[in-house]
């Protein structure tokens, strides 16, 4: 049985992708930071992490060190922004903890237990893209998914010759505790855009949207 790592799977597009994948017939390791999450199923095991903390980070890896994982989804996230400018550090710290630098940190010490076929995909979103920008708001979360885009591109040309692919998603504006009940989009769309992605051979280190490539 094929497994998967996704990470945040207690509510919103991280849940939607952990039901997806059970759906299909895989073993879903998951996290939260409670260590909980509001489903169940027989090929779903969920512990605790705080991608923000090193030490928990750490724990984590015991835990798991004798999975082997087929594709790690880096799927938790936070959006702490609460105006434009100026810009905060405290709120940048956060954002990037949770959203960049945990993310780096979890995945450099799961790169070993990862299928040489494997596949890592970062959650970004369409305010990762640097081409598209059309305003000034939410600065450092813009920042922090602009930053994981960099990470995808630059891991995936270190991890080519061991044939692990790697890649960057944007779900879209979703409907989420994050996206607000207005988004056009229901977290199972992106949840089956992210299988899809997950379990094909696509050229590594790229943004994707909808199955297709991206502008950065």
């Amino acid at each position: 049985m094929k497994k998967v790592l996704i990470t945040g799977v207690s509510r919103g597009i991280g849940k939607a992708i952990a039901e997806k994948f059970l759906s299909e017939g895989w073993f879903v390791i998951g996290t939260s930071t409670s260590g909980r999450a509001s489903l169940e199923h027989q090929n779903l095991k969920v512990y605790k992490l705080d991608i923000s903390n090193p030490k928990s980070i750490q724990e984590f890896i015991e835990k798991i060190s004798k999975e082997k994982i087929d594709v790690l989804i880096n799927n938790a996230g936070i959006y702490l922004d609460s105006d434009t400018f100026p810009l905060k550090r405290g709120v940048l710290q956060q954002t990037l903890d949770v959203n960049l630098i945990g993310p780096i940190e979890l995945t450099e010490n799961l790169i070993p237990f990862i299928n040489s076929d494997g596949h890592i995909i970062n959650m970004s979103s369409p305010m990762g893209s640097i081409t598209e920008i059309s305003g000034s708001d939410s600065p450092a979360y813009r920042i922090s998914k602009l930053a994981i885009n960099m990470y995808t591109r630059t891991l995936a040309i270190e991890l080519r010759e061991k044939g692990i692919i790697v890649s960057s998603m944007d779900p879209g504006w979703v409907k989420t505790d994050m996206g607000g009940k207005n988004a056009p989009r229901d977290p199972s769309e992106p949840a089956k855009e992210m299988f899809e992605l997950a379990t094909s051979k696509v050229e590594p280190g790229y943004f994707w949207h909808k199955g297709k490539k991206r502008s950065w």
